[in-house]
């Protein structure tokens, strides 16, 4: 057996840069290079070993939690067929990815982690940054990654990388299993050296299936959809994942089920067909959360039924509904006592659609599903058409980006009050066009995130939608931007502080206490209902020029118009700011979201909001087969 002699960490690199994936006989390599910052728990090892390797791109960042972000969105992007590894040093370089790690596992996005940890050799203990702990010298920072990754491991010997490295390649390359996995390299083995065999580095190839679900549960499904009156097909993000829009396209088509959008599921359907009603649950639409109050069946594809999704286990309010749930993962293809069809999800449609030929919805259902449809492109229209003074509202602002930009780009967010108008209003033209980090809503997210799709789509314009308290978290990610050459418009709305749960604590009696970017007034921390507020003024416009991008400062909606158009004509990333209404908002549509309210409080708003809260309650049910009131 021939051999060669290498570090762990270069060894790790040099297998990692080989491993490939195919689906449908595209093969591609799946990792497009490594993000990384360097400190002194992984330059002498992972950094000299990415600089023996210049074939394996290696990218600057300027925060490791803002790096796994962009890879997450990256996989998003590439349907989770390719994405990058992020490396770190020790302590707090490692301990800064935690929560962008668990927003990848949360949204079921393959990422690659490579944090330094402590010396395996205990002699210099302890070492610079680490936690040192009196239950066990072979715990660190890196131990907080175990409930997070979908597959953790810590190698202590440089052999130990020939059994951990593929395991690590199966669950990241698995649709069922994928998420975060975390390799933790101590920082003196990474350059310690082992004869590894050549073998190992061969090109691996690792085959995405379209596993078919079982015959007997599909037949049982087609009985299902048969008998029923009223279906209703949600569609999760699995249905984008798997690549399986055109067949969901034709099943709606052939078979007249209506369908309804998660937020990881926005844009499997085309905006404007008849049969798309929109968003789905808590931030969803008239016609989506009208239709699911009355479904018998609910067709589940490629969705984890987050309370979002469901309001709170109070959006399909008839007492025999049933579910059919598509899913890669049985976890999520069980949920809500399902008839659970675990398989590919564009797979098993096209199967369905072989044993449904004939089937048609009602025709009166059908009617009613269309007029609710233009009901709601109406009611789109209107609050894109609103002219609010003195300040636009949100809902028009984001008319003027879907209508007046790239209609072939790409809208990215994540966190506050935009996701909510977004599921609502943003108009999808294309699959890929709606780009929602909804699982773990992470503000930060949007501008690291917004480089990921950039990356994964150059060709497309990548617009970033944030708030000025999201912005203020996670802003740096501008200057790899442009480092790399890749644009981006990054768009602000200032609220002057957290809009989304400034609302929220309204909706609860709070009056939005500690939501206002305010002075204190004797010590106290004003709500929205304190008089003469003394806001914090911050200059986006100077801040954003500072990190080197092309800034409009807009005062008017038609000013923020003309720079939406504008910035399509520009080269490098921009970063438009308007002020808008903080109080305005687009209305909820027949749903309802659990936030629990205080069950005793001083506060007669707060009383009354708990009342209002204990009547909702009794909505909410468990699901079962046939289940009864």
């Amino acid at each position: 057996m021939q051999k060669i002699r290498l570090t762990t960490a270069q060894a790790t690199i040099k297998f990692l840069k080989n491993q490939y994936v195919e689906r449908d006989g595209v093969s591609i390599p799946f990792f497009a290079g490594c993000f990384g910052i360097f400190g002194h728990g992984n330059l002498a090892g992972i950094g000299e070993a990415l600089q023996e390797n210049p074939d394996f791109r290696y990218f600057q960042s300027r925060n490791e939690q803002s790096m796994v972000h962009t890879a997450a969105a990256y996989a998003k992007m590439k349907n989770r067929m390719q994405t990058f590894i992020c490396t770190a040093s020790i302590g707090p370089g490692s301990a800064n990815m935690l929560t962008a790690a668990a927003g990848a596992t949360i949204n079921r996005l393959p990422v690659l982690l490579l944090p330094g940890d402590i010396f395996s050799r205990r002699n210099v203990a302890p070492v610079l940054q680490q936690l040192e702990s009196e239950f066990g010298p072979d715990q660190s920072v890196n131990d907080c990654f175990k409930p997070i990754s979908r597959f953790w491991d810590r190698i202590n010997r440089p052999d130990q990388i020939l059994s951990s490295l593929p395991e690590a390649m199966r669950v990241l390359t698995d649709p069922a299993e994928t998420g975060t996995v975390t390799i933790c390299l101590p920082q003196d083995v990474q350059a310690e050296s082992f004869e590894y065999p050549i073998d190992f580095f061969n090109k691996r190839i690792y085959k995405i299936t379209r596993n078919r679900c079982d015959q007997n549960d599909l037949l049982e499904a087609v009985a299902l959809i048969k008998k029923s009156k009223k279906p209703l097909i949600v569609a999760g993000g699995g249905v984008i994942y798997s690549e399986a829009t055109n067949a969901l396209r034709d099943f709606v088509d052939n078979f007249k089920i209506p369908v309804a959008e998660t937020h990881a599921g926005k844009g499997s359907l085309k905006y404007d067909h008849p049969l798309n009603l929109g968003a789905m649950g808590v931030t969803g639409t008239l016609a989506a959360n009208l239709v699911a109050q009355e479904a018998d069946l609910v067709i589940g594809i490629g969705t984890r039924y987050s309370d979002f999704t469901t309001a709170s286990k109070t959006a399909f309010k008839n007492p025999l509904v049933k579910f059919i749930n598509i899913n890669v993962k049985s976890f999520d293809a069980f949920k809500h006592h399902a008839l659970p069809l675990v398989g590919d999800a564009k797979e098993t449609l096209n199967e369905l659609a072989r044993y449904l030929r004939g089937f048609e919805t009602d025709q009166g259902f059908q009617k009613k599903c269309r007029e609710l449809h233009n009901e709601w492109e109406n009611e789109v229209e209107r609050i894109y058409g609103r002219r609010l003074t003195p300040l636009p509202s949100q809902g028009e602002l984001i008319g003027v980006v879907n209508e007046f930009g790239d209609p072939n780009g790409v809208m990215i967010c994540a966190a506050g009050s935009l996701p909510g108008d977004l599921h609502k209003l943003w108009r999808s033209r294309h699959c890929k066009q709606y780009q929602m980090e909804y699982g773990f809503s992470c503000m930060g997210h949007e501008i690291a995130g917004g480089l990921g799709v950039k990356m994964a789509a150059p060709e497309r314009e990548t617009y970033v939608l944030v708030g000025d308290g999201s912005y203020l978290m996670n802003s740096n990610e501008i200057i790899t931007a442009i480092q790399e050459n890749q644009k981006l418009t990054v768009i602000i709305f200032n609220n002057n502080g957290y809009k989304s749960i400034g609302s929220l604590s309204r909706s609860l009696g709070s009056k939005g206490f500690g939501t206002r970017y305010a002075f204190p007034q004797d010590g106290i921390i004003p709500d929205d209902e304190t008089p003469d507020i003394s806001p914090v003024e911050v200059d986006y416009a100077l801040n954003a020029k500072s990190l080197g991008a092309q800034v409009w400062s807009c005062k008017t909606f038609d000013e923020f118009k003309t720079a939406i158009m504008e910035s399509r004509l520009s080269k490098i990333t921009n970063v438009i700011i308007i002020e808008n209404d903080r109080f305005d908002s687009v209305p909820g549509y027949h749903t309802w979201w659990d936030v629990p309210v205080a069950e005793v409080s001083t506060l007669e708003s707060v009383q009354k909001s708990r009342k209002t809260y204990e009547e909702k309650l009794k909505e909410e049910r468990y699901f079962f087969p046939g289940n009864k009131k």
